[in-house]
């Protein structure tokens, strides 16, 4: 197995890491020579500049696609027409059309494509969804997302939504299995060019609902979500891993290994590559995730909710 990757800034570097570790990293590429140079040699691996370059002189099986959102589908379209499976960090693509042209190029020419939701493959948010599957606790009725942190530095040509609220609409998709019918957003822009708060809500069947609420403006890190259940309330957070349970008879901390969530993602990618497992994010989900960005960016204008069809 050979994996290159492309883009090795930011949380990039995190990504080349964990390919080392498992030694599979074959070659990097980064337009900024001297992080690529330093990263190449840090890994003992042939780094390059350009995009065209390293697919002309590299050999690999798949490629990581660690670049700005606006990168994503002229890259990614020029790998998966050289049949090479594809990893792209969240979102996917900005419009869901780039989106749908990548999944059906995909499927024509044979390889796997993969998104970086990574909260599914954390262990947190595992344990919620046994504990939702296993129907414990009662029926999974409500999800509440808070995410607030200062902006990220590396992040410059989307907002809040695209970049953090992302996550939570994954996540929502994955605890529920189901794409909602309908979003409402509010969002605006205090210290950037793009949205750096929002609030999302999204309505699926039978009255069931997720409230997103993502901000960049709050100096302290959180990261945590409720899981509101008709016989209790399942409370995780995403950074420490903890899980609690509230009941009318009292309050439990299921035990659960830790993990880190990127290891853990980037094996399934390997292993799906090599046939023995199927990819937990499939792209069809990813797709999802953008339509319904987009919904909460175009809601968030007009004032109004969106109404969906999402497979």
């Amino acid at each position: 197995m050979k994996i290159a990757q492309i883009g090795v800034g930011g949380w990039g570097k995190n990504h080349a890491r964990v390919l080392s570790q498992f030694g599979v990293l074959t070659a990097v590429c980064d337009a900024d020579q001297k992080r690529a140079k330093e990263t190449g040699e840090k890994y003992g691996v042939s780094y390059y500049t350009s995009v065209d370059s390293m697919l002309k002189e590299a050999q690999f099986d798949g490629v990581f696609i660690c670049t700005p959102t606006s990168t994503h589908f002229d890259i990614a379209s020029k790998i998966i027409q050289q049949k090479k499976s594809v990893f792209i960090e969240k979102p996917m693509t900005y419009e869901s059309k780039q989106g749908a042209t990548l999944l059906e190029m995909a499927k024509k020419n044979g390889v796997l494509l993969t998104c970086g939701y990574i909260e599914r493959f954390n262990p947190a948010v595992e344990s919620v969804k046994e504990l939702v599957k296993s129907k414990k606790y009662g029926d999974l009725i409500m999800l509440e997302f808070h995410r607030e942190n200062r902006m990220p530095l590396h992040i410059k040509d989307v907002g809040i939504i695209y970049d953090t609220a992302v996550h939570d609409i994954d996540t929502a998709m994955w605890l529920f299995d189901d794409t909602p019918e309908v979003v409402f957003a509010r969002s605006g822009k205090i210290r950037h060019d793009h949205e750096d708060f929002a609030t999302i809500m999204l309505g699926f069947k039978d009255n069931k609902v997720a409230i997103i609420s993502s901000n960049w403006i709050t100096p302290a890190r959180v990261r945590h979500f409720n899981a509101v259940c008709t016989d209790g309330i399942i409370s995780a957070d995403f950074i420490s891993q903890e899980v609690r349970i509230e009941k009318d008879s009292g309050s439990e901390i299921p035990r659960k290994e830790k993990a880190e969530p990127l290891t853990v993602e980037i094996r399934n990618f390997l292993d799906s590559v090599e046939g023995k497992e199927s990819l937990r994010v499939r792209p069809e989900d990813a797709l999802n995730v953008t339509r319904i960005a987009e919904a909460a960016l175009l809601s968030s204008q007009k004032g109004v909710p969106i109404y969906l069809e999402l497979k």
